[in-house]
C-alpha cells in the first residue's frame, strides 16, 4: 500500500475540500438554564441590557446562516455539493460511514477496517470511482449508527444524518444560551458550515460534550450517558476523567463507564470480535499515515501537533509540544474546577480544552468550540461584555471562515483566542482561584 497526500477537489465545496475532512489519497494494492445571578445592585438594568445583546447574538447567527444557505445552494446548483453535474452522489467524509454501515448490514463489519475492502464499498455506495480514500477510524460501537443510516439510500442517509445531528446540536446550545440566541449561535457558527460540506460528525460531538456540561450540575446521570456516548471519538474525552475526578463527580463517571462498557459489549456481540481486532490493528496504522506521515496534509489538521509539522518541525518536537501543552492544560483545568470560579467558565474552558488536548483535530471538529462560546456568552450576557470579547469572538469566527483560503492552522488560532478570553474572565476575579472548602 502506498500513501500520497490528498489533493483538494476542483471546487472547494466538494467533500473534504472545504470541510477539512480526513480523507487521504491512497493507492490500494491488493439539555434552558437561567443566566448566573447578577451582582447586587443594578440587577434590573443589567437584565434589561441583556435583551438587546441576546437579540444581537441571534441576529448575527441568522445573518451567517442565511449566507451559508446561499453558498450551499449555489454549490448544489453547480454540482459541487451533495451531487455532481451528472447527478451522481459526491463522495465526502460521510461515505466512509455509509460504506461501513453497508458492510455491517452484510455481516462483513470487520471489513470496514480493511482499507481496500472498505474503499470498494465506498465506490459501490456512490456508484462511481473517486480519487481519495475516506477511512473508517471509529470504534465498532459507532457501527450501530452506520448500519442504521445504511438502511436508507445514500443521499437520503447523508441528509438525515446532517439534519438529525444538527437538531440535537442546536437544541444543546439552546439549553446553554436559551431561546433563539442559542439556536442561531449553533446554526451560524462558522464551523457548522464546514461540518455540513464534509458530511461529518461535528454536530454530534458538540452535542455530546455540550450535553455533558449542561446536564452535569442538575442531572449527573444523564451527563454520564452523554459522556459515555462520546467514546465514539475518544480523543475528545481525554480531559474529562481528570476534571470529573478532581471535582468528585463520581456518579457521572460511573454512568459514563457503564455506558461505554455496555456499548463495547453490545458491539462485540452484534458485530463480532473481529471488528475489535480490526480496530485495534488499524488504529496505529491510521496514526502513522495521518499524524506521522501527514497523509491528509498537515494544513487540514488544526492541532498544535500539526502546526509544528506544517511549519517544518520534526515528529519528536511536535509530539513534545503537544504533550507539554496537554499536560499544562490538564493541570490548569483541574485547578479551575477545584476553585470557586463560576460554572459557566469551568464548562467553557473544558470544552475548549478538549480541542487543544488532541493532536487529531479537523476543522469540522471545531463545532465543539460553539459549546465553549455559548457558555462564555451566557456568562457575559449576565455581567456585560468586555472589550476583548467584543473584538476577540468575531476574530475567532473570521479565522474559522477563512479556513479554505489560508494554508495554516487558523482553527487552532480560533480555539486559542476563545481559551484566552475564558482565562481572562477567570483571572479577573481573584477569588475564583481560591480552592473551595469541603461541602461549599
Amino acid at each position: 500500500m502506498s500513501v500520497q497526500r490528498a489533493t483538494p477537489a476542483p471546487s472547494p465545496l466538494v467533500g473534504e475540500g472545504w470541510g477539512g475532512g480526513s480523507a487521504f489519497r491512497i493507492a490500494l494494492d491488493d439539555h434552558t438554564p437561567t443566566p448566573n445571578p447578577s451582582p447586587q445592585g443594578g440587577g434590573e438594568q443589567k437584565r434589561a441590557a441583556e435583551l438587546p445583546a441576546t437579540r444581537l447574538v441571534a441576529l448575527i447567527g441568522l445573518i451567517l446562516l442565511l449566507g451559508y444557505l446561499v453558498v450551499l445552494g449555489g454549490a448544489y446548483r453547480d454540482g459541487s455539493f451533495l451531487s455532481d453535474a451528472q447527478g451522481r452522489p459526491i463522495a465526502n467524509d460521510f461515505v466512509n460511514v455509509f460504506a461501513a454501515g453497508e458492510l455491517a448490514r452484510d455481516s462483513q463489519a470487520a471489513a470496514a477496517y480493511d482499507w481496500p475492502l472498505h474503499k470498494a464499498a465506498e465506490v459501490r455506495a456512490v456508484g462511481h470511482d473517486f480519487a481519495n480514500y475516506y477511512g473508517w477510524h471509529y470504534p465498532p460501537t459507532f457501527l450501530f449508527v452506520a448500519a442504521a443510516l445504511a438502511a436508507l439510500p445514500y443521499l437520503a442517509a447523508a441528509i438525515v444524518w446532517l439534519l438529525a445531528t444538527l437538531a440535537v446540536y442546536a437544541a444543546t446550545l439552546r439549553g446553554i444560551l436559551g431561546g433563539r440566541a442559542g439556536v442561531f449561535l449553533a446554526l451560524g457558527f462558522p464551523a457548522s458550515l464546514w461540518n455540513v460540506t464534509a458530511g461529518q460528525n461535528g454536530f454530534l460531538t458538540a452535542a455530546l460534550i455540550g450535553g455533558t456540561l449542561t446536564l452535569l450540575e442538575r442531572h449527573p446521570l444523564l451527563a454520564g450517558i452523554c459522556l459515555g456516548l462520546l467514546t465514539y471519538k475518544p480523543q475528545f474525552g481525554l480531559l474529562f476523567p481528570l476534571v470529573l475526578i478532581s471535582d468528585r463527580r463520581w456518579a457521572t463517571l460511573a454512568v459514563a463507564a457503564l455506558v461505554a462498557a455496555a456499548l463495547a459489549a453490545a458491539s462485540w456481540l452484534v458485530f463480532g470480535s473481529a471488528t475489535w481486532e480490526g480496530f485495534i490493528h488499524s488504529t496505529p496504522v491510521t496514526s502513522r499515515v495521518v499524524l506521522d506521515e501527514g497523509g491528509a496534509d498537515w494544513e487540514r489538521l488544526q492541532s498544535l501537533f500539526a502546526l509544528v509539522r506544517a511549519h517544518g518541525g520534526g515528529e519528536a518536537l511536535a509530539w513534545s509540544v503537544q504533550a507539554v501543552v496537554a499536560l499544562a492544560l490538564a493541570g490548569c483545568l483541574v485547578m479551575l474546577w477545584r476553585s470557586r470560579a463560576p460554572y459557566d467558565l469551568k464548562a467553557a474552558a473544558l470544552a475548549a480544552g478538549a480541542l487543544l488536548a488532541t493532536p487529531y483535530l479537523y476543522m469540522y471538529d471545531l463545532v465543539v468550540l460553539a459549546v465553549a462560546v455559548a457558555f462564555l456568552l451566557r456568562y457575559a450576557l449576565a455581567r456585560g461584555f468586555s472589550t476583548s470579547e467584543i473584538l476577540g469572538l468575531p476574530v475567532a469566527s473570521a479565522l474559522i471562515l477563512m479556513f479554505p483560503y489560508v494554508k495554516t492552522q487558523v482553527g487552532l488560532a480560533a480555539v486559542v483566542i476563545v481559551m484566552a478570553l475564558i482565562a481572562q474572565r477567570v483571572l479577573s476575579d481573584a477569588k475564583s482561584l481560591v480552592p473551595a472548602t469541603a461541602g461549599s
